[in-house]
């Protein structure tokens, strides 16, 4: 555990900007906008930091659109040509007793902010022994493993290929009125894992009482131990949003568009505070129209009563003091803005129901042209999902056949085929197959416009063959 020493900081120094990241870039998703850019606020006058603050969930929208394009509809699944294959009836056990395509969403949805998803595998009960093995049997488990808690270790002068992936992560002891902090750890290396237990030291504690890094003071040599998985590969998945050549990091959708997020508020803000402004506006009226004091001074309070008088009786008419404070030039702002963000997140306002969004009489083709930008990113990211879930799926085979599980089939790399997120226009579609003519088979048509098997196909064929006979 060479990121695991006695001595050293947890989280690791180079890794705690990339955590602060998912933290902040959360509370963005969350909508926590005002807790993100308070530095910021800190930094107005004292008139302008008594708006209102006011701010849209733009952060929010960005990581879902990309989920549910990516994994609103749920991919399938395919190993062996038939559909009651033993290969492929291993596939379904695996994604189905694991709710893969809710894990898969969630991912997607965490990975959008954060830039970083990551699976582990294990052999073990969903419940850990809480009850008996008749409810909870031994089999294997896919799950999502926080970001936060993970510290890949990358090849020697290749910062892109991770070699083992470490899994540390802070627990709180107490024993009666003494209380200890423990990391527990397991690294991930192919082949094999290895557990262990150090004691933390907290060295920087916040104002919140919360702590925000510690010391490994000790390891509890009795808590170590190896493990041997029988697989070739570590047990952890590393998927990146999207990623560069020279770093395993992956990067998000949202880091780069803070400063737009940021400016977006705060131009709502102050549109907030000029409308509040036209709605309880002071008057001015003639001089002698309030009353008077003992010395004759007229009787009011501007900042109370929000009148106040003028002089010249034969020339004011009482009315209600307002200013346009250049609305028109703030909206304007505003929706330069936000079509600016749509363009850097790649999201086209058709995408949103907003803008141009009129999608009646055209045709699945036009519409999704216009929703091309977003398409090619949720393309982009299927690329890493793919390799990713095909990688998860053999590790799962591969410790199941280790760890002695359901057995009686071969491993295989399965096929991933993902779905587009929008709807099939079936005139369209059809209209291309009259055009295809002889180049295709009823059973090639089938499999395409139902989405079915080949093994699925050939049952339908026979059912309409039977069909025509009685006929």
């Amino acid at each position: 555990m060479s990121l695991l020493t006695i001595g050293s900081y947890y989280p690791a120094p180079a890794h705690r900007d990339r955590i602060r990241r998912y933290r902040v870039n959360k509370r963005l998703f969350l909508g926590k906008h005002y807790d993100v850019f308070q530095r910021i606020q800190n930094k107005l006058s004292r008139r302008q930091n008594e708006l209102l603050y006011i701010s849209t969930n733009l952060p929010g929208v960005i990581c879902k659109k990309s989920a549910d394009f990516l994994f609103g509809e749920q991919p399938t699944f395919s190993a062996g040509k038939n559909d009651n294959s033993n290969e492929q009836l291993a596939i379904e056990r695996l994604v189905e007793g694991n709710y893969l395509h809710i894990l898969n969403y969630e991912s997607a949805l965490s990975n959008a902010y954060r830039g970083d998803s990551f699976y582990k595998i294990r052999y073990g009960q969903e419940f850990g022994g809480m009850v008996g093995k008749e409810s909870d049997p031994f089999r294997v488990i896919i799950e999502a493993q926080n970001p936060e808690y993970v510290f890949p270790e990358t090849a020697p002068g290749d910062a892109n290929r991770i070699i083992a992936y470490h899994i540390a992560y802070p627990v709180l002891v107490k024993r009666g009125d003494a209380e200890d902090w423990l990391l527990n750890a397991e690294s991930h290396y192919p082949g094999r894992i290895v557990y262990a237990k150090f004691k933390l030291d907290p060295i920087v504690v916040t104002v919140d009482n919360e702590i925000n890094e510690w010391r490994i003071d000790a390891e509890l040599l009795g808590e170590r131990k190896e493990v041997q998985t029988g697989v070739p590969f570590p047990l952890v998945v590393h998927v990146p949003n999207y990623a560069t050549d020279d770093c395993w990091e992956g990067i998000d959708d949202l880091s780069e568009n803070k400063p737009l997020f940021d400016e977006i508020n705060h131009r709502l803000s102050q549109i907030a505070s000029i409308l509040d402004k036209h709605a309880d506006p002071a008057m001015a009226v003639p001089a002698g129209t309030l009353g008077e004091d003992e010395q004759g001074n007229p009787i009011f309070r501007v900042g109370v009563d929000k009148v106040f008088e003028v002089m010249g009786k034969d020339e004011v008419i009482p009315q209600y003091i307002t200013w346009d404070g250049q609305l028109q030039a703030a909206f304007m702002e505003l929706d330069k803005l936000v079509k600016l963000l749509l363009i850097n997140a790649e999201i086209p306002e058709i995408a949103l129901g907003s803008g141009d969004a009129g999608t009646s009489g055209a045709s699945g083709l036009a519409i999704k042209w216009r929703l091309n930008s977003i398409l090619a990113k949720v393309n982009r990211k299927r690329q890493y999902y793919n390799k990713a879930l095909k990688r998860v799926l053999l590790i799962a085979q591969l410790l199941e056949i280790a760890c002695k599980g359901p057995m009686g089939y071969e491993v295989t790399i399965p096929k991933v085929k993902f779905k587009d997120g929008l709807p099939d226009d079936e005139t369209e579609t059809s209209g291309r197959f009259e055009l295809a003519g002889s180049r295709l088979s009823q059973k090639s048509a089938l499999m395409w416009l139902d989405d079915l098997t080949e093994e699925q196909a050939d049952a339908e064929l026979k059912r309409m063959q039977e069909e025509e006979a009685i006929g």
